[in-house]
C-alpha cells in the first residue's frame, strides 16, 4: 500500500458528531485555502475549479454551496426543512440560505475566524453567517449519495433545528414572556367580567367542566414554557462547563 504524506486523518476518541468533526477539521488545517467536503459525493467535487477561481479572481473569503431542490428526499421531511429556514430567518438577525450545504471553500481569515469561537453548542450553518465575510453562493441540483445511507432521522434533524434556534436567537424568550403577559392580561379581563355579572345580574359562577379544561390548557402552556427557559439553561450550563468539544485518540 502506497502512502501519501499529503493525507491526514483524526481519529476521535468516540464520535462527538458532525459539529466537532468540522471543528476539528478546520482547526488542524493550516493552508491558505480550507474546503469542507462530504464524502458522500453529493457535494461535487467538479465545483471545486469554479470555487476556486471565484476565490482567487473575485476576491471573495467564501464559495458556499446550496441545492436548489430535494430530490430523494421524502417530501414531509422537505416540508419541514422549508418551514425551519423561513422560521430561523425570521427570529434571527444571521441569514441562513435556504438549501445551504457544509460544502464550503474558504480562505484563512474566514477559518480562523470560525475557529476563534470555542462554544461548546454548535450551530455550523449559523456560524458561517454569523461571521461574515465576503461569500458567494453556488447553486447545484441534489443527487443521490454514492453509498451509504444517512443517519439523519428526522427525529435527529428536528432536535438539530431547535439547536440551531437557540443557537442564533432568543425570540422563543421573548415569546414565552409576552405570552405570559397576554394570558394575564386575559385572565384579569375574565375576572372582571365575571365580578360585574354576579354583582348586576346575580347570576351564579358555573361551568366547571370548561373551567378544568381552562386551567389544564393554563398548566400545559407554563410548562411549554418552563421548557423552552430550561433548555437555554441548559445550553448555558454545558458552556459553563467548558468540556472539550472533541477528544482525540492516538492510534
Amino acid at each position: 500500500m502506497k502512502l501519501d504524506d499529503r493525507i491526514h486523518f483524526i481519529s476521535f476518541s468516540r464520535n462527538f458528531g458532525k459539529e466537532a468533526a468540522i471543528f476539528a477539521g478546520l482547526e488542524a488545517s493550516n493552508g491558505n485555502y480550507v474546503v469542507i467536503m462530504d464524502v458522500d459525493l453529493q457535494d461535487l467535487p467538479k465545483l471545486l475549479n469554479e470555487m476556486y477561481q471565484a476565490i482567487k479572481e473575485e476576491k471573495y473569503d467564501c464559495v458556499a454551496t446550496r441545492r436548489v431542490d430535494r430530490k430523494g428526499e421524502p417530501k414531509i421531511r422537505s416540508f419541514f426543512a422549508r418551514l425551519f429556514y423561513r422560521i430561523i430567518n425570521k427570529i434571527s438577525k444571521v441569514e441562513i440560505v435556504d438549501g445551504a450545504r457544509d460544502y464550503r471553500f474558504m480562505t484563512r481569515q474566514m477559518v480562523n475566524a470560525i475557529i476563534s469561537m470555542k462554544e461548546y453548542n454548535r450551530f455550523s450553518k449559523g456560524i458561517f453567517g454569523w461571521v461574515g465575510f465576503k461569500t458567494k453562493w453556488i447553486e447545484f441540483e441534489n443527487i443521490e449519495r454514492a453509498a451509504g445511507k444517512t443517519k439523519w432521522s428526522f427525529w435527529k434533524l428536528f432536535v438539530y433545528s431547535i439547536e440551531g434556534i437557540a443557537a442564533f436567537s432568543t425570540v422563543p424568550l421573548a415569546f414565552v414572556s409576552f405570552l405570559g403577559i397576554i394570558i394575564s392580561i386575559l385572565s384579569l379581563l375574565g375576572m372582571i367580567f365575571i365580578f360585574i355579572r354576579t354583582i348586576v345580574w346575580s347570576d351564579p359562577v358555573s361551568g366547571w367542566p370548561s373551567m378544568i379544561c381552562i386551567i389544564t390548557m393554563l398548566g400545559g402552556i407554563q410548562l411549554l414554557c418552563l421548557g423552552i427557559i430550561g433548555y437555554y439553561l441548559s445550553k448555558t450550563y454545558l458552556e459553563t462547563k467548558k468540556r472539550l468539544i472533541y477528544i482525540i485518540s492516538v492510534c
